[in-house]
């Protein structure tokens, strides 16, 4: 925005003479507000750990990154003991979101949706944290439900998809909460497969005059991510027992899923995995020095091989692990509880195959925008 100019500066008074010289500062240049592009789109995910933004244009049926932002907040440290934000954590996240708000306006993004997740939807000061936000950054944030945010990752993993996959379920393993959705495509033609889960962007229950359409099963939120898990086994201090509990504990909560139980048929079956923990683990496997998403997002994973990584964890040790370049300064703490996760999910379901998705909320946001805009073109994804 230009700057007010208060009347009369800058300008010699009607009395002036013209030939005197006026000492006083160089003129200041006026601040040019950065023109708004319709087309440009931002998604804002404040989890539990981390706060993480991509800005992209739509690109035929997918879109392209313009810009990321990606920064470990730990908004959730001492959540789980006092059942409120700190404020060191909502200190940290600020100063994050700053970095956001001046991304958004140098790009002059004109569609956006912000949201906040576990940590805000537990904090009881959580509403004032939100105000806290508006005031410093300008940034309207929204606390959305679980079950949207367990839709919205699903929506991300269209693209992943397998034409042959008659039964899917998708793992989002967030910081504060893990989110499990339990799909039936088994009506969907092969080539639909994918088209089908985008149509998931407006609901669980789209309309079928629309196109054939994935059928939800079940659905979950279990109120144990990589954060919240590792703060409930803080006072276990043999490592191999701590992440034998953890793997355990978090089974035990699936039982209210409907699918646990369910004799559900190796052939057709797939499991896509969505978070940093997956990512990490498949980076891992592919002995990766520098991340490569092109290398990651997509692979196809083993049990085995999961399980090698794991046991390569475990034999680090905490110290291994923080000096590991695999696993990164940022997530050594939390990619136990992590692996944990994964583990039970892969003794429980009946396949030996993980799908790795580096895509997750912010993508599906993205999707979600531009499929409710029509700006995606129909075609495979």
């Amino acid at each position: 925005m230009t700057p007010e100019r208060p009347e009369g500066e800058g300008a010699f008074p009607e009395s002036a003479e013209p030939h005197i010289a006026v000492a006083g500062p160089d003129p200041v240049e006026p601040t040019r507000t950065p023109s708004i592009d319709p087309a440009l789109y931002a998604a804002l995910d404040l989890g539990t750990n981390s706060c993480r933004m991509l800005i992209a244009r739509p690109r035929g049926s997918q879109f392209h990154v313009l810009d990321s932002f990606s920064k470990a907040v730990q908004l959730g440290v001492g959540l789980e003991a006092s059942g409120r934000l700190s404020r060191a954590s909502m200190g940290r996240t600020v100063q994050a979101l700053r970095i956001c708000q001046k991304k958004i306006e140098k790009h002059g993004v004109g569609r956006m949706r912000l949201v906040a997740t576990e940590a805000c939807r537990r904090a009881r000061n959580a509403r004032d944290f939100m105000r806290h936000v508006q005031r410093e950054t300008g940034l309207s944030l929204e606390i959305i439900a679980p079950e949207e945010e367990a839709r919205l990752a699903v929506v991300s993993c269209a693209p992943l998809v397998s034409k042959r996959t008659e039964e899917l379920l998708v793992v989002d393993i967030g910081g504060g909460s893990t989110e499990l959705v339990w799909l039936d495509l088994s009506k969907v033609p092969p080539g639909e497969k994918s088209r089908s889960i985008m149509r998931l962007y407006a609901g669980f229950s789209p309309r079928d005059d629309i196109g054939p359409v994935a059928r939800m099963v079940d659905w979950i939120s279990v109120p144990l991510g990589v954060a919240t898990l590792r703060d409930q086994f803080t006072d276990v201090d043999d490592d191999s027992a701590r992440f034998a509990l953890m793997s355990w504990f978090f089974e035990e909560k699936l039982a209210d899923f409907s699918p646990y139980n369910a004799e559900t048929p190796r052939e057709g079956f797939q499991i896509i995995g969505t978070s940093g923990t997956v990512t990490t683990v498949a980076a891992s496997f592919l002995g990766l020095k520098r991340y490569d998403r092109n290398k990651v997002d997509g692979l196809r994973m083993t049990s085995d091989q999961i399980d090698a990584v794991i046991r390569d964890y475990l034999s680090l040790g905490p110290e291994g692990r923080r000096s590991d370049p695999r696993i990164g300064r940022d997530r050594h703490a939390l990619i136990m509880s992590g692996a944990a996760i994964l583990q039970a999910l892969m003794r429980v379901w009946p396949t030996d195959r993980l799908s790795v998705a580096d895509r997750g909320l912010r993508e599906g946001l993205l999707y979600a925008q531009m499929c409710a805009d029509g700006v995606l073109e129909e075609g495979p994804y």
